[in-house]
Parts: C-alpha cells; structure tokens; sequence
C-alpha cells in the first residue's frame, strides 16, 4: 500500500470516528435488507452427494483454514456458482482442466 493510500485511510478514519460520516440507511431499507438476508441463509433443503475421499478431505482442509465446517464451505461455494459469482475460467492449451475464479457482477 502506498503512502498516500496510507495517509487518506487515516484521514478517512480520523473524520469518521469524529462522527463526521452518517448513514444513509433507512428504516424502510433496513429490514428489506435483513429480509433478503434471511431468504438468502435459510437452509430448507437437505442433498447427499457422494464424493471422492481426497475431495472431501481437501474440502476439510480448506475449511479449516477457513474457520468454518466443511458443509458451511460447500454451501458456500455452490451458493456462488449458482449466483454467478463463481465462474470457471477456460484453461489455456496445455494447462488441463479450467480453473474457477469470482466473477464480476
């Protein structure tokens, strides 16, 4: 990070616990948010699938790193491929299988 980037963030940061930055969320807002909130979490379907022993332990790996259960990952994970967030990204020649990246929305 730059020491300009550095010198704004502190400013950014001064104006802001002195009070000078205010919300703009509304009530009304607020609770459309936290209703999209709710649908988007809610787990109301229950899926088996089956999985190769290393996919799996490579998923329980990768959740721990992340501080979280390896269901909540998988969850997470189909949960942005279905919303586009996820993408696969075409390999190049010779690279083998695609890789996956965030998507832009």
């Amino acid at each position: 990070m730059s020491r300009k980037s550095d010198r704004e963030e502190q400013a950014v940061r001064e104006d802001f616990e002195r009070g000078e930055y205010a919300s703009v969320l509304t009530e009304a807002r607020r609770r459309a948010l936290a209703r999209a909130a709710a649908r988007t979490f809610r787990k109301d379907r229950r899926i088996n699938i089956r999985l190769s022993g290393h996919d799996l332990e490579a998923l329980q790996r990768r959740a721990l790193r992340e501080g979280m259960p390896y269901q909540t990952l998988v969850a997470s994970i189909l949960h942005k491929y279905v919303t586009g967030v996820l993408k696969e990204v075409e390999p190049a020649p010779g690279e083998g299988e695609g890789q996956w990246r965030r998507g832009s929305k």
